[in-house]
This record gives C-alpha cells, sequence and structure tokens, in this order.
C-alpha cells in the first residue's frame, strides 16, 4: 500500500527513472545470479575458449571496426530489449547468460567471481551499456502498460527518444571501451558484449 501510494506521488519523470533504477538494481541481482550458479570445468574450458577467440579476433580489427563491432552487437540486444513483454524476458536471459560467462572468465584466472564482476564497475562503460539495456527494460513496460491503456501511439515517440538515447550511451561506450583496451592490452576481462554470450545465443 506504502509502495502504491509513494509511485502515485511521483511525476511521470521521477517514475520512469524510478523505473531505470530498479531495473538497473534488477540487471545487476541477475548477472549475480549466473555469476553464482556452478560450472564444470569442462564449461569453463569451452567458454573460455570461445571468449578468447572472439577476443583475438575483435583486437585484430582495425580501431574503428572494434567500435562498429562492439556499438553493434551491443545495439541489437538493447534494441531488443525494447519490444513489450519479450524484450525484458530476452534481457533477463542474456544477463545471466553473462554472468555464466563471467564466472567461468574468472575462473581461468584463478579470480573471485563477484569480486571481478564489481570491480568491472570501475571502467565507465560498464555503467553505461547496464543503463542502456536498464532503459530498454522500463521502456518496455511503459509500452506494454500503454498498449494495455490503448494509448501505444503516444508512447511510441517516448520510445523512440529513448532508443536514440540509448544508442548514443552505447556508442560513446563502445569508444571508451576500445580507447582503454588500446591503452591496457593486458587487461584481459570478459566484456559486457553480445560476443561474451554467443556460445548462449547461438549454441
Amino acid at each position: 500500500m506504502c509502495a502504491f501510494s509513494f509511485w502515485n506521488k511521483l511525476s511521470s519523470r521521477e517514475k520512469r527513472i524510478t523505473a531505470i533504477l530498479v531495473f538497473f538494481l534488477v540487471a545487476v541481482a541477475i548477472t549475480i545470479a549466473g555469476l553464482l550458479t556452478p560450472l564444470r570445468e569442462s564449461d569453463v574450458n569451452e567458454l573460455e575458449n570461445t571468449i578468447n577467440s572472439t577476443r583475438n579476433t575483435v583486437n585484430s580489427l582495425p580501431l574503428t571496426q572494434q567500435v562498429s563491432f562492439i556499438f553493434g552487437n551491443n545495439f541489437m540486444l538493447c534494441l531488443i530489449g525494447f519490444v513489450p513483454i519479450a524484450g525484458p524476458a530476452f534481457e533477463f536471459y542474456s544477463l545471466y547468460s553473462t554472468g555464466l560467462v563471467l564466472q567461468a572468465d574468472s575462473l581461468t584466472y584463478n579470480l573471485n567471481p563477484i569480486l571481478s564482476f564489481f570491480l568491472l564497475f570501475i571502467l565507465p562503460f560498464t555503467w553505461m551499456e547496464f543503463l542502456a539495456y536498464s532503459i530498454a527494460m522500463a521502456e518496455s513496460c511503459w509500452l506494454t502498460w500503454r498498449l494495455i491503456q490503448h494509448r501505444s501511439k503516444i508512447e511510441v515517440k517516448n520510445a523512440c527518444l529513448f532508443i536514440s538515447i540509448s544508442a548514443l550511451i552505447l556508442l560513446v561506450a563502445a569508444v571508451i571501451e576500445v580507447v582503454l583496451n588500446q591503452y591496457f592490452k593486458s587487461f584481459q576481462t570478459a566484456k559486457f558484449t553480445i560476443f561474451s554470450i554467443f556460445p548462449f545465443l547461438f549454441s
């Protein structure tokens, strides 16, 4: 009851910001769930081989193509997240799968998976990517609600705005990631991009 009272007191902008923050926390929680799921040694080795193969492929590309690759794949994931109902479900699956991959990568280097995950938040692109996906999931819920109210035309304009904002965030995040990789090539970690979860999406 108190929660509904609090929600009703918020302005439209405050409701949207709150929804994005809630999905951000949920995204982190689901990723942690993947980190805590037990993996067999064979799974860890298979995932790590795939990760390393993709890393080498991406690192061999010119810098501009690296940015395009990372942005393109991340934006595809984000765009799916805007789909009403199905979008958040897909994002949850992707986040959980990413947690599994991060765990495999951490275990390979004898690192604590949870610690490794939170250390990723030292890097600005981690915050930005999680933010973009959270925006997508929040907007998916707004679109779903507007469809129920038969007011979807109004919300489509907002969706287009948020898609543009997410695209900009992910583009800047991709540039930052490539620049950091260029200067710290010895820093090896599973990036929060679609190539980190290929084994789960296309197996």
